[in-house]
């Protein structure tokens, strides 16, 4: 049976309200908003659960749904959780050079030339990141930009996750590599080739770890999903344990990298995998509010103030259009949280400038009052500000910056 997201009652919400308003009444000179938030509370809860959930294995933290530095670090420094998975290549290296983790594996394919470059002229910073192939043409790149193979390069191979059904694949198109033979191929050609070492396994099953399987209002395709769902960890459990058998053969890896957020129990029961990548369980977007495994504690919110009342039942906020990415819909829009009660106009949405909103509490905001949103994505919401503020109990207790804030663009 589903339990829902923990916090999402109307009394929850209006607690979470009055938190958040002390909090802000307390600071002066007042903020400027948009006013970005992270409950340390939830987060710490969160991370606990996590690692509850992983069962023992290792959680590598998934760092595009956290881009905070303080926050990475906050959540290495809890029991279960070892090294980062990076989105980019050149985030991995500043957070190595930084000192914020000394394992950091980069969950995509890169072919950033000069960033390349770098990885391969520091013998330290090579040892240190791992990145991710599925083709042999990206390990050319890495060759085009050095002059000889003094400084080996750490390579994980990213393996096809999907759903084989009738024919039809279910799941995140990311790797071409799927058919064993495919992926033995590529295993041997990465462990002979001069200047590279095959140390890692990743298979992402997104199909799995990223898609809601209890929505209320969504009751026949939430069962629709979690039959698939089952399908999909029934056959990849095969195929990993092949795989693995075979790759033994050609090499000792150090880890097999697997799941995500909304699968952590089903993957960590898998024997082949050694690790666990997870990020947005951590501060839980609005995604991330219909799963049946689990009961996250939403912990990022964004404050946007009231500026007018175009009618009486009416209240606009200034900004907010903060849209995440994937393909358009409902589920995309940011979710007016607390007040409970607000909702967005379907002429508008949440838009670049205003926001107007409609449900019974409007007609009671003034002027000058902070409504409180979710980000339907983890992560991304950071890329909208320079710094966040850090909530324990009802205070504010520290101030922080995002990866904007520290002058990095990726």
């Amino acid at each position: 049976m589903g339990r829902g997201t923990t916090g999402d009652s109307h009394v929850a919400r209006n607690r979470l309200w009055a938190r958040l308003s002390a909090a802000v009444a307390a600071l002066d000179p007042p903020p400027p908003t948009p006013l970005m938030v992270v409950d340390l509370d939830a987060f710490d809860a969160n991370a606990a659960d996590l690692a509850r959930r992983a069962g023992g294995k290792p959680i590598r933290l998934a760092s595009k749904s956290v881009r905070v530095p303080a926050l990475i670090e906050r959540a290495l420094a809890n029991p279960g959780f070892h090294g980062v998975l990076a989105y980019t290549l050149r985030e991995a290296m500043w957070l190595e050079r930084q000192g914020i983790t000394d394992d950091v594996v980069i969950a995509y394919p890169t072919v950033d030339r000069a960033a390349l470059a770098e990885l391969v002229a520091s013998p330290s910073t090579a040892s240190h990141v791992t990145l991710m192939v599925d083709d042999v043409a990206q390990l050319d790149v890495v060759d085009s930009v050095r002059s000889s193979h003094a400084v080996r390069v750490r390579v994980a191979l990213d393996i096809d996750a999907g759903l084989r059904l009738g024919g039809q694949h279910v799941g995140p198109k990311r790797s071409p590599v799927h058919d064993i033979e495919d992926v033995v191929r590529l295993a041997r050609h990465i462990s002979e080739r001069t200047g590279c070492a095959l140390v890692g396994v990743m298979t992402y099953e997104g199909q799995v770890a990223g898609v809601p399987d209890d929505v209320p209002s969504q009751r026949a395709r939430s069962l629709v999903v979690r039959r698939l769902k089952a399908a999909s960890m029934s056959q990849l459990a095969e195929r990993r344990r092949v795989i693995a058998d075979r790759l033994t053969e050609l090499v000792k890896l150090e880890f097999w990298n697997a799941g995500g957020s909304g699968s952590v129990e089903a993957t960590s029961a898998d024997a082949a995998v050694t690790e666990i990548a997870a990020g947005s369980g951590l501060l839980v977007p609005g995604l991330f509010d219909h799963y049946q495994s689990f009961a996250p504690r939403p912990a990022a919110f964004y404050g946007l103030p009231v500026t007018r009342h175009p009618t009486a039942a009416m209240a606009t906020v200034h900004g907010g259009g903060y849209i995440a990415s994937g393909a358009s819909g409902d589920d995309r829009a940011p979710i007016p949280w607390a007040p409970p009660g607000l909702h967005l106009t379907s002429l508008e949405g949440a838009g670049e400038v205003q926001t107007p909103l409609t449900g019974h509490p409007a007609a009671l905001l003034r002027i000058g009052d902070l409504v409180w949103f979710r980000h339907a994505k983890s992560g991304e919401l950071f890329e909208h500000t320079n710094t966040v503020r850090l909530l324990a109990g009802d205070e504010f207790v520290d101030e922080v910056p995002t990866y904007r804030g520290c002058g990095n663009a990726w």
